[in-house]
């Protein structure tokens, strides 16, 4: 079994958890997408850089990969969840909220 690519590694170094406030402007730009709690953020992030089309493509049908909605966004602006974690890989920031605990 092989390790992580350099590239995952890297990703995950710059993966952290983000407040509502700091991802808002984000949000409001039309740069955010919403990474369902099934899939690794990270890995996602990595095929996006990638460039892993085919991928994406299927988790977008699947909805576990989404543009975030108005809906998601008035949530996590009510709730400002302490589980909600981002990585950049522009122009978009990659958001996921997690399970708590």
């Amino acid at each position: 079994m092989t390790g992580p690519t350099d590239t995952y590694a890297a990703i995950l170094g710059a993966t952290a958890p983000i407040d509502w406030k700091a991802l808002e402007p984000h949000f409001a730009a039309g740069q955010t997408l919403t990474v369902s709690a099934e899939l690794d953020l990270v890995m996602v992030a990595e095929a996006l850089i990638a460039d892993r089309a085919e991928q994406v493509k299927d988790w977008m049908q699947a909805q576990q990969l989404q543009t975030t909605t108005d809906a998601q966004a008035a949530d996590w602006a009510k709730r400002n969840p302490d589980t909600l974690w981002a990585v950049v890989i522009r122009p978009w920031v990659l958001v996921q909220e997690r399970a708590a605990g």
